[in-house]
């Protein structure tokens, strides 16, 4: 325990903010002296009159003052009969009220709790309890006193509280006994307990370095952690030797932990293109029903419709567009096709033939259903189409099952999809998963169209999709190759084939739509950041700041996301007497601020601002404007394009400042003006993809801020981090 913490006791006095699911609260704690401390932490379930013993440290906030942040605690029960008292008071046991405490504690004093947990029947000689009401008054005492049994137990192994209440939701009265037999538990998905925490607990309780549980536990936490880098699987002849480092065990007990692992159906191996690999089952399942229902999608066909060619025409004149015979193959081919995957770099026409497929459909009096991966991708997809697009989650209106935890989708194969053709751009983003759950919720025999650009950065979670279904050479594709006459005339677009080609982009014109500025430090690209996003582009060219988004390959450093959102939000949104602020972690947050939603939540509330509908699920992307913070009531009121929702202030951790994102989070994305950060930094960060991405979500203008030499590095760095998938290799049918 670091020198820093220290310790405090004391009773509740009071609780001025607790969240039911996650455990935080603020409380005023009574430490003697007629002195209220504020503590501030995960402390769940707290009840007026409860003692505590809090280990923490002592932090000052803007609003708020001193305040002890709470890391570990224990819980004590009411000792005085007055605490007690105040205890019941607080219903924190349903069925009793301040009355019926107050006599309660008259009756039995100090002895009131222990009556409570060992004798509850004796509570039936009070006036107005009946012996069932006793019974339950019993039961519900108990079942508190086994989650603050279990609060303690975790503090005493220095595990988190939160973790103790996601396991008891999991788990009920039976966690500890559990955990006794098996700590490993913890690693099971829903709990997120960190890999190294758990093994410290489990040693902590006499588990052997080489107990079967602690190596099996060691495996599928390496294939779990490798999901976040993007593999589907790992072969065995690299999982094997990771594993046993990790536990520093012999790799002979990893090879017959795996043996047992795999008896039990908790892992799959299989041998792709003659290497034997291995997969956790649900990622084997997705990657597996993929490859089957794309290559059952693409073996359907359909008869041309009547005058097909005058429903081409039909659609040119719609658009007033002329299309290249390139495009009107694309566009038959989806006529006719059961699957079609449509890929090109910019200004090649995707969202032309995107348009002229949904006229021909439409013509065709075919109900088509528009989705993209990310909330920012769909409202693009409908801008550019002038149809109603969906995030591929609410399409498949996704949700959290309260038991286990985790994301589950309404449509599925009892509940499809009702269209006739199901189209999805921007497909590079979506991972295997999310295209499990989409090709199980589309009945075969309807259309499905794939747009997307391979070129750009992969998915966040685990495949490669696209890439995959497009390098099989198996499934009916469009490549659009030519570059427009009205595309050619943009720096942009011309640049971004330059760097996808491998060559430098143009860096030395400066009357088109693509700038390049020199800076010879992190200080001189960040004040020049700062002014052109303050200053020069809305005075010069008439594009206001909230209209312009700053990209970076890294967070870190003086010109990385989190230095430039502070010095933005600094210049673009200072503080002020009549704004309210908001501390956390590493982000102050102050009404008026543009924010991004980091991850998905299916649960948080919104209404549109007119209030004709509501709905719920922000997602990951999502960037709106903070128009109220509530201090008293510890709530944020966010503006997502035309919708409302209010978050309470643990939430706050889904929310970082957007005035500078990373390009990763900017996938999916248009912007009408787009600066880049050019600067040093690590080799996997400073890649092609990178830059190229970056390129392509500028729409009207790029300007490039920093050095020449790293935007070369970046042109020459096409290495991309090698991805274990298995789709590819599916759909060729090269699996034994």
């Amino acid at each position: 325990m670091t020198e820093d913490l220290e310790m405090i006791q004391g009773a509740i006095s009071a609780v001025v903010y607790q969240n039911y699911d996650n455990g935080y609260a603020v409380l005023r704690l009574s430490v003697g002296g007629g002195q209220n401390v504020t503590v501030v932490g995960t402390i769940p379930m707290p009840a007026v009159g409860e003692r505590l013993l809090v280990t923490g440290r002592w932090s000052s906030h803007a609003s708020y003052g001193r305040q002890f942040e709470a890391e570990f605690l224990e819980r004590l029960m009411p000792q005085t009969a007055m605490e007690i008292m105040s205890y019941l008071s607080s219903r924190v046991i349903k069925g009793i009220g301040p009355k019926m405490a107050a006599r309660i504690v008259e009756q039995f004093g100090v002895d009131t709790l222990t009556v409570m947990e060992r004798e509850p029947e004796r509570l039936a000689q009070i006036p107005g309890i009946s012996r069932e009401k006793a019974r339950a008054i019993g039961e519900e005492f108990r079942l508190q006193v086994g989650m603050r049994q279990l609060l303690e137990f975790f503090a005493s192994h220095q595990l988190p509280a939160d973790l103790a209440v996601r396991a008891y939701k999991l788990y009920g009265d039976s966690t500890m006994e559990l955990l006794y037999d098996d700590p490993y538990l913890l690693m099971d998905e829903g709990l997120e307990a960190p890999f190294g925490a758990v093994d410290r607990f489990a040693i902590e309780l006499g588990v052997a370095g080489d107990d079967p549980r602690r190596i099996e536990a060691g495996i599928l936490f390496e294939l779990h952690y490798n999901l976040s880098g993007g593999h589907s699987f790992l072969p065995e002849e690299k999982l094997i030797p990771a594993t046993a480092q990790l536990l520093n065990v012999e790799p002979e007990a990893v090879g017959q932990g795996a043996e047992r692992l795999l008896e039990a159906d908790r892992l799959v191996r299989q041998k792709l293109a003659g290497i034997s690999v291995i997969y956790l089952p649900r990622l084997f399942e997705a990657e597996q029903t993929c490859a089957q229902r794309l290559l059952a999608f693409a073996a359907q066909t359909f008869p041309a419709p009547h005058g097909l060619e005058k429903k081409i025409r039909a659609a040119e004149q719609e658009s007033g567009v002329e299309y290249s015979e390139e495009q009107k193959q694309a566009i038959r081919e989806a006529a006719g096709m059961g699957l079609l995957l449509i890929t090109g770099g910019p200004g090649t026409g995707k969202t032309t033939i995107l348009r002229g497929i949904l006229s021909l459909l439409g013509q065709m009096q075919l109900r088509c259903l528009l989705a993209a991966p990310t909330g920012r991708a769909a409202k693009r997809l409908t801008e550019v189409t002038g149809e109603d697009a969906s995030t591929i989650h609410r399409l498949l209106e996704a949700g959290i099952d309260p038991n286990t935890g985790n994301m589950v989708f309404a449509r599925d194969e009892d509940n499809p999809l009702k269209a006739d053709a199901v189209i999805v751009d921007e497909m590079s983003m979506v991972d295997v998963e999310l295209l499990y759950a989409l090709l199980r919720a589309i009945p075969q025999g309807k259309r499905l169209i794939l747009v997307g650009d391979p070129d750009q950065l992969p998915p966040v979670g685990p495949g490669f999709p696209f890439s995959d279904m497009l390098r099989s050479g198996v499934l009916p594709a469009v490549r659009l190759t030519e570059i427009f006459r009205q595309a050619q005339k943009s720096l942009i677009v011309m640049n971004a084939h330059r760097v996808n080609r491998g060559e430098l982009p143009d860096l030395k014109t400066v009357n088109s739509d693509f700038f390049f500025l020199r800076r010879g430090s992190e200080e001189g690209v960040a004040q020049l950041i700062r002014d052109l996003c303050t200053t020069r582009l809305p005075q010069n060219m008439g594009i206001p700041p909230e209209q312009i988004q700053v990209l970076c390959p890294t967070r870190k450093g003086g010109v990385g996301t989190v230095n430039l959102n502070k010095l933005l939000q600094a210049a673009l949104n200072p503080p002020a007497p009549e704004k309210k602020e908001r501390s956390f972690g590493e982000f102050l947050f102050r009404e008026g601020d543009r924010v991004m939603q980091i991850r998905n939540n299916y649960d948080i509330v919104w209404k549109t601002l007119d209030g004709s509908a509501m709905g719920t699920g922000i997602f990951n992307g999502d960037v709106g404007t903070i128009r109220e913070i509530d201090t008293g009531a510890e709530t944020m009121t966010l503006v997502f394009d035309d919708r409302e929702a209010v978050y309470d202030f643990t939430q706050l951790n889904e929310l970082e400042p957007a005035y500078a994102m990373t390009v990763h989070k900017s996938q999916g994305s248009e912007y009408r003006a787009v600066i880049l950060t050019a600067w040093n930094g690590s080799p996997y960060l400073l890649s092609r993809s990178i830059l190229y991405t970056a390129i392509t979500r500028a729409r009207e203008l790029l300007i490039v801020v920093g050095r020449e030499e790293t935007v070369a590095a970046m042109v020459n760095n096409a290495t991309k981090n090698r991805r274990y998938t298995g789709l590819k290799l599916r759909l060729q049918g090269k699996v034994e």
